[in-house]
């Protein structure tokens, strides 16, 4: 009567913890996210505390795993409804009253998933008492609200393998590289060993007790009837061999492209306090794009059944990205190629003569102190140092004190003795690079390469860095001028001019004196990136209004200020917005915001965002067809000639190199009509760079790596892209007709002043 009781009140709640019923009905509430490409593979997940767990169903899980399991730990497990009364009988007879330690367990599997998802560890004598008869009816409800074949999922999807392999879908994949369906009989029955003690017989470790214990599990199969006496035999003599890699969300495709998008789907509403003063510039744009584009802060901007927000990490959420693997796959490999083999090789030989290397030799020697200094304080070693109490003097002392480190190398890490002072010398001496691909009609950005190593150097150069753009800033001023009634084939004097802006001269150089002293086309003028004519064509328009049509082409930065030598590129831009901004180009004048995710699915399989193109008429269709035909010209016969002469590549293309102040940033911006890619290459801080043109040039650093991703692109036919592709200008279309002005005549000077 009593036990009756005592059950009564554990099931109703009364006595222990009991979980309301919608917890049985959901019981793993910590499900890792998973990113997926268009093209429909997992990229990488979203965890939380290391619960790097993937959820997949009984059909997807090998026939080995549960015979492996069953046999192991519950040989009736088909028979009970929770409890196997025989097997807790005989466990209470031979322990209780033989004291025999091998007298097995009684507890079920199910019963054991119950005290993994409810019990926690006992803390009183009490607490132990109850602890068993609380499972005991967990268990029983657990039969209750699932099938057998739910059950086995769930343990299998619940337990933690090691190694952040937390679920069945992970440990297959840490272990043997597999995925869970695929695992044949020794390794179901390796990681089915683990489950009595992951620690103990831990495979990567303790590989021979990692066996032992396998053979044990195969032992028991063959005592269940699942293995024949011959093929335990051959099982057991099979060497144990792993595929082993360690699981962090770092791993995986597009690293820098996943962390963006984890930091942009969690942002939080922007609040000013929340920002110091030295970012009030970025607390505008946040808000901006708070309100503008439903993927930032999508977490806290919708919320759950129970009216809490969403958690990334622990809600099992599904997120359908527009990134191609291969297209992400092939940029990764352009940008790599070309500046860790090519670019990276000829810098550091460049800085072996270079007496601040990997500083540029105008640098001071106070300058020089500075950037160091600024660089020692923002390091962890430094605030560790502070932490503990030592003094800046100390503390610079020890900076200059070799110790031993391991350091990067694109070779692989190394062990070395190094001051810090020159571990971070050595670490600024590696260039830096952005790449950005998207489509210009839908918005679907199909690559992403923040950097050239995520582990290392973790600042994203996409939307996280923003760099001076140099000369690839002109097509936007002459998109202006188009819109104010300019053709390709009116002419401007090539020559130096100075300009009095704001009481003082202004007097723009230009790399090159060809054609110094004639009159020359604006086609011309853009295809060789020609200073004079940018100046001199600004100097015809409205400095305000070129910084609200900068704006309009998606140029987020407010700090961008009206004056004469904006039309250089001084200002500091992302590779994400001036990507954006080309889509005009290549979109007869439509500027199309980034998309970065189709959609988002809960974790039951249910839809619960889309998301469609975000896009803004910029320029008239008529003035993005002149704009057609300049960046054309900069690819035909200017500075972007070696996608021809060197690279070979045919079909319709424009295009715009970058160069800024002592080759201190480098950019090509290339665009087809299906694609439009954007590349930044430099140092981490602006005096990083080649001291010579040749090699310092955006033709040389950055064009390249648009080249070689492209060939591959072209060379996939499976990704649908070709170089056949066509603007669609219209036919007999003629750049240089414009209508009437009264002056008949193609000359600036005569038409505006």
């Amino acid at each position: 009567m009593g036990t009756a009781v005592g059950f009564t009140a554990i099931w109703n709640g009364w006595i222990g913890y009991m979980p309301p019923v919608e917890d049985l009905q959901n019981p793993i509430n910590r499900f890792a996210t998973q990113v997926y490409s268009s093209d429909g593979k997992v990229m990488g997940t979203y965890n939380f505390n290391k619960e790097n767990r993937i959820v997949i169903p009984y059909s997807k899980i090998s026939k080995h795993l549960v015979d492996a399991l069953v046999a192991t730990e519950d040989s009736r497990f088909y028979d009970h409804s929770g409890i196997d009364f025989i097997a807790l009988g005989r466990a209470i007879i031979k322990r209780g009253m033989f004291g025999q330690a091998s007298a097995g367990g009684g507890s079920t599997i199910t019963q054991q998933l119950a005290k993994q998802l409810y019990s926690e560890q006992a803390h009183s004598s009490l607490e132990r008492v109850f602890q068993k008869p609380i499972e005991w009816v967990i268990a029983v409800k657990l039969e209750r609200n699932y099938t057998k074949e739910e059950i086995i999922a769930l343990y299998l999807n619940y337990f933690d393998f090691l190694h952040n392999a937390v679920g069945i879908k992970t440990a297959a994949n840490t272990y043997f590289n597999k995925e869970a369906k695929n695992l044949d009989v020794v390794e179901s029955a390796m990681l089915i060993g683990l489950c009595k003690n992951p620690s103990l017989f831990n495979p990567v470790r303790y590989p021979e007790r990692a066996k032992e214990r396998r053979n044990v599990v195969l032992g028991q199969m063959e005592k269940a009837g699942y293995l024949t006496h011959s093929e335990y035999e051959q099982y057991c003599d099979t060497p144990l061999t792993l595929n082993f890699h360690r699981t962090d969300h770092k791993d995986g495709e597009a690293t820098y492209f996943r962390e963006f998008l984890r930091q942009y789907m969690m942002a939080t509403k922007p609040e000013l306090s929340n920002y110091p003063s030295w970012k009030k510039a970025q607390y505008t744009i946040d808000s901006i794009t708070w309100v503008s584009d439903p993927l930032y802060g999508w977490c806290n901007k919708n919320f759950k059944k129970d009216g809490k927000p969403y958690n990334i990490y622990t809600d099992g959420l599904k997120v359908y990205t527009t990134v191609d693997s291969r297209m992400q796959r092939y940029a990764e490999e352009a940008v790599y190629g070309h500046v860790a083999k090519f670019l990276q090789p000829a810098f550091n030989k460049e800085n072996k003569t270079k007496r601040n290397a990997p500083f540029t030799e105008d640098l001071t020697y106070d300058q020089l102190r500075s950037i160091l200094t600024r660089s020692i304080r923002q390091s962890e070693r430094y605030r560790s140092m502070r932490a503990s109490g030592m003094n800046d003097s100390e503390i610079r002392k020890a900076f200059n004190k070799p110790v031993d480190m391991t350091i990067f190398t694109y070779h692989g890490d190394i062990d070395t003795v190094m001051t810090p002072m020159d571990s971070i010398k050595y670490y600024k001496s590696f260039l830096r690079a952005g790449f950005m691909s998207m489509e210009p009609k839908t918005g679907a950005v199909k690559a992403y390469v923040g950097g050239l190593d995520y582990n290392h150097f973790m600042y994203d150069m996409v939307t996280g860095g923003r760099r001076q753009v140099g000369s690839t800033i002109k097509p936007f001023l002459y998109a202006l001028a188009m819109e104010n009634g300019f053709s390709p084939c009116d002419k401007a004097p090539n020559r130096q001019q100075t300009y009095i802006v704001a009481g003082r001269p202004w007097t723009p150089r230009n790399a090159s004196h060809a054609r110094y002293g004639e009159m020359v086309t604006l086609k011309w003028g853009l295809a060789q990136s020609n200073n004079w004519i940018s100046a001199y064509l600004m100097s015809k328009l409205n400095p305000s209004q070129f910084v609200s049509t900068l704006h309009e082409f998606g140029i987020n930065n407010p700090d961008i200020h009206p004056s004469m030598s904006l039309c250089l590129g001084p200002c500091d831009v992302s590779v994400e917005e001036m990507v954006s901004a080309y889509t005009t180009f290549a979109n007869h004048g439509i500027r199309t915001s980034p998309m970065f995710v189709t959609k988002i699915e809960d974790n039951e399989g249910n839809v619960i965002s889309t998301f469609q193109p975000r896009m803004n008429e910029v320029i008239s269709a008529e003035s993005a067809n002149k704009m057609l035909v300049l960046l054309q010209g900069v690819i035909d016969g200017g500075t972007g000639g070696r996608i021809r002469y060197k690279y070979h590549m045919e079909g319709e293309i424009g295009g715009k190199t970058g160069t800024t102040n002592k080759n201190s940033d480098a950019w090509f911006m290339g665009f087809t009509p299906q694609l439009v890619s954007g590349v930044w290459v430099g140092g981490e801080d602006r005096d990083i760079h080649f001291d010579n043109m040749s090699m310092g040039q955006g033709a040389t650093m950055a064009l390249p790596i648009w080249a070689y991703y492209m060939r591959k692109v072209y060379r996939d036919v499976s990704l649908g892209y070709s170089d056949k592709a066509t603007f669609g200008l219209p036919a007999n279309f003629d750049p240089c007709l414009k209508e009437d002005n009264g002056y008949g005549d193609d000359q600036i000077d005569e038409v505006y002043e």
